[in-house]
């Protein structure tokens, strides 16, 4: 897991994406125009304020709807930013 210099403000979570997955079950490889977004990924930074209405730890396995959250580059590696709100579930 990837070390990030980003404290989000709120209940925001910076969450890493899992990778788009590059075949099928059946061996078929997908082409990159037909992969579709990853809906999983890995909490890498939450606030650090003590009254953060955040309920997530860093490295907890997250689910998130298809088009949550603002994507984000930095130092060369794409994030996500969301609220709290829009993650589901914890794997």
């Amino acid at each position: 897991m990837s070390k990030v210099n980003i404290r989000p403000l709120g209940d925001r979570v910076i969450i890493l994406p899992a990778p788009a997955e590059e075949k099928t079950a059946s061996g078929i490889i997908i082409p990159d125009t037909a992969k579709e977004k990853p809906q999983q990924g890995t909490v890498v930074a939450v606030p650090t304020e003590e009254d953060s209405p955040v309920n997530l730890n860093t490295g907890d396995l997250v689910l998130y709807g298809k088009y949550a959250g603002t994507e984000i580059s930095y130092e060369g590696v794409d994030y996500l930013i969301m609220k709290q709100d829009d993650i589901l579930a914890v794997i």
